[in-house]
């Protein structure tokens, strides 16, 4: 039997190659698909081999209101990293500002803001 897991998360933003980019750069991922998306759009799929995020930009954010429409309709990504330490170095040279640092059973983690007002979660196990 196949286990279930999370494939991907489609979010909108203004820029899919520009935050693709950023994730390519500052977390080793890869760009797995860009193309033609919903409504004459643009999307950029950026992750690895099991699970990526859809990076999804309207052709005007501002024709709908609608969900696929809107950018930054979420709390937060929680991303897992090896190396806590190392990724915030990346994120800062990025021009980023991580904050909330927390360090508690079972991991260590802080949080930063990226383009489209979208926070990320950057969790590391290893103590």
């Amino acid at each position: 039997m196949q286990q279930t897991y999370l494939e991907h998360t489609n979010l909108t933003v203004s820029n899919p190659d520009q935050f693709a980019e950023l994730l390519c750069r500052v977390l080793g991922w890869r760009i797995r698909w860009s193309g033609p998306a919903l409504n004459d759009g643009y999307t950029v799929h950026v992750g690895g081999d099991q699970s990526y995020l859809a990076l999804y930009a309207p052709v005007d954010p501002t024709d709908n209101p609608n969900s696929q429409r809107n950018t930054g309709n979420l709390n937060h990504l929680g991303i897992v990293v090896n190396d806590l330490d190392a990724i915030e170095v990346k994120i800062r040279a990025a021009g980023l500002i991580p904050f909330n640092y927390r360090d508690y059973e079972p991991g260590r983690r802080f949080y930063v803001k990226t383009t489209d007002d979208i926070e990320l979660e950057l969790i590391s196990y290893n103590k």
